[in-house]
């Protein structure tokens, strides 16, 4: 049986360094890694590198379950995937082995327990969200104009002393920018 790390760090800026060490007294031979690169993302040239690489009789092994993917159905579908090559699965920090009953069974509950908790965070922000929005917060990126410039290029605009196109190269905003601020404040030339 051959011992096949994967590791990955969301960020250039984070170390490999604790994952690659508890892979490697786990036995792994090979590690496939992925740096600066989200778990959302299924298209992981570490990780397809590993798969590729399997074989029956082999075990994927990562630190963490959070490793390998950030939703349930991605995971399981990459366990699926090991499975079906006669391979097992397993994750050094949740103690999941896949090449048992029970480790199969604490792989789903872990897995949908992580998942439970990202639709959690994901609810708890949408509230507050709409809770800002209903006390009159701004949410969401900062506007690129603001209400003065929006005014004063509606006066220019309808002036005739300027174009859109014109009046964004001077605010230095891209047209459409323009255009929808203008709407948004409902200038008689937005109409």
């Amino acid at each position: 049986m051959r011992y096949i790390g994967y590791a990955r760090v969301s960020t250039l800026d984070q170390s490999l360094d604790l994952q690659l060490d508890a892979l490697h007294r786990a036995g792994c031979q090979t590690v496939y890694r992925d740096e600066g690169v989200s778990g959302a993302m299924r298209d992981r040239e570490g990780l397809a590198a590993a798969l590729h690489d399997i074989q029956s009789g082999d075990q994927l092994v990562t630190w963490r379950l959070d490793r390998l993917g950030r939703s349930l159905r991605h995971l399981i579908e990459v366990v699926q995937l090991i499975n079906d090559k006669g391979a097992e699965f397993k994750s050094l920090s949740e103690a999941i082995d896949t090449s048992s009953a029970g480790g199969r069974l604490v792989f789903h509950i872990f897995g949908s327990m992580a998942e439970f908790e990202r639709d959690l965070i994901s609810d708890r922000t949408r509230a507050g969200q709409q809770a800002a929005k209903a006390r009159g917060v701004h949410v969401g990126r900062r506007p690129k104009l603001t209400g003065a410039q929006v005014a004063h290029a509606s006066v220019m605009i309808g002036t005739g002393q300027h174009t859109v196109s014109s009046m964004a190269n001077v605010l230095r905003v891209d047209r459409t920018t323009l255009w929808r601020a203008l709407k948004r404040c409902e200038t008689p030339f937005s109409r």
